[in-house]
């Protein structure tokens, strides 16, 4: 048996676990569900959910990966007792990684070319129209959009290729430094915008009265969704890192550090966007467009407007490609303990496989355009998001929950032992109540609510 590969540093697990939770879901999502929940009080409710939903589960999965030692697919098998069945959602952790896959490649695809179109100067002299017509423009071409997946796919692939810490973790850390870096430097540029103050205040003030207006209800259940979201839980994403890592720290305190990334990230993109909404009078809950649409207008009409525009798209860029490189290296690592296949086989078998099946969502927007997705949102993207997002991610995460505080599973006494191996925060006996029988509660009732949300709500 080859000996597991290892990361090499904590930093390093740190920020392929918080690259893996960071994805376009922080930069356009959060802002925009800020947005519209009353800013700072919706800000308020993620970070509350971010610390009582999504630490306590990141570290279980962690915990898994780190006991069992071996890739999502096969972890359950070795912490699970015998004839029990735990272990079929391992396959159903994969199958989960290939859903998001199939249109998160087309997303990040998206990122580059928006950064190829804002540094060669392609938006310079266009109209507000003309604009907001490029985004289109670019959905009816599917040569266009599925170049550029390609370009996801191959990039992602041949760094997967060269190892855990060769290639992964060495092009995530300076990515992700880079991608701090740059959102620091576009943070400060939009506190010198004239629109600065009311956009901050707007988005850190908490207006009690604004959420009232939204719906106190919505406006919590949307900042649980957020916070439960954004770690991408439940699909065996960080339960990969886990087995790459030693025994030198506690679970939950690695589970804390990398929620603190991933709510900075989140809150410096609203830093980013919030003060050129006001500064330009845009509404800033108009979604994704406002990422396509909104912002290239707004770099169009600010001095060094390229070179800013360029910045924000290569953070996109790096954001989404952190996602995909810690996905990639789950599906490649899974395939190599399904049927022992070489590391360079595992890749160059997926390289095939991801690109097939990010076609359809490629061609959901032109040629394979259907009404009948219309439920979902309109495109196949729409779909295979809803699956993945409402789905698979709760229903996943309350699997690793109950396998880890159950007796029914691998049970508290083990899960606690292996989150409290090494220095930082522990897991305590007095959570155990909580994380049983309300925790639990609370996935099942996201999971309800996303399903209510999508086809019974008016």
């Amino acid at each position: 048996m080859a000996e597991r590969e290892r990361l090499k540093s904590r930093l390093g697990f740190i920020l392929i676990s918080a690259g893996c939770a960071i994805g376009i879901g922080n930069v356009w999502k959060f802002p925009y569900m800020a947005g519209k929940g009353g800013g700072g009080a919706f800000v308020l409710f993620y970070i509350l959910f971010l610390v009582i939903l999504g630490v306590p589960i990141m570290a279980m999965e962690f915990a898994v990966g780190r006991a069992s030692q071996k890739s999502p697919v096969k972890a359950y098998k070795v912490l699970e007792k015998p004839g029990q069945k735990w272990h079929v959602h391992g396959y159903v952790t994969l199958i989960g990684c290939y859903m998001l896959m199939m249109f998160y490649t087309t997303v990040a695809g998206w990122m580059l070319h928006y950064f190829y179109l804002t540094a060669t100067g392609r938006f310079e002299g266009l109209d507000t129209a003309q604009v907001e017509g490029v985004f289109s423009e670019m959905l009816g071409q599917p040569a266009v959009m599925t170049f550029w997946m390609i370009v996801v796919v191959v990039v992602g692939i041949l760094v997967c290729s060269v190892g855990v810490q060769n290639g992964l973790e060495r092009v995530t850390k300076v990515m992700m430094i880079a991608l701090l870096a740059i959102m620091v430097i576009l943070a400060v540029n939009s506190f010198t915008m004239d629109g600065a103050k009311e956009g901050l205040s707007f988005y850190l003030i908490p207006d009690f009265e604004r959420m009232k207006e939204v719906g106190v209800i919505s406006t919590i259940v949307g900042a649980m969704n957020q916070a439960f979201f954004t770690l991408s839980l439940g699909i065996g994403a960080m339960a990969i890192f886990g087995s790459y890592i030693g025994k030198e720290r506690s679970l939950l305190g690695e589970s804390i550090s990398v929620a603190v990334l991933d709510t900075f990230v989140a809150i410096t993109s609203g830093l980013i966007i919030f003060p050129a909404c006001f500064t330009f009078n845009v509404d800033q809950t108009s979604g994704p467009s406002l990422i396509f649409m909104t912002l290239p207008n707004i770099f169009n009409h600010i001095p060094f407007g390229r070179i800013w525009g360029s910045l924000f798209f290569m953070f996109m860029a790096f954001a989404a490609f952190s996602t995909v490189l810690a996905v990639f290296e789950n599906i490649i690592s899974c395939g190599m303990e399904l049927t022992g296949w070489s590391r360079k086989k595992a890749s160059g078998v997926n390289l095939v496989a991801i690109i097939l099946l990010s076609l359809p969502c490629v061609l959901g927007y032109n040629l394979w355009a259907w009404d009948g997705f219309s439920v979902f949102g309109g495109a196949v993207l729409d779909f295979e998001d809803f699956i993945v997002s409402n789905i698979l991610l709760p229903l996943g995460s309350l699997v690793y929950l109950l396998f880890c505080v159950t007796k029914y599973g691998w049970g508290w006494k083990n899960f606690k032992a292996e989150a409290n191996t090494g220095k930082g925060a522990k897991v305590h006996d007095w959570m155990r109540i909580y994380l049983t029988f309300v925790l639990p509660v609370i996935v099942l009732f996201i999971f309800a609510f996303g399903i209510y949300d999508k086809f019974f709500a008016a």
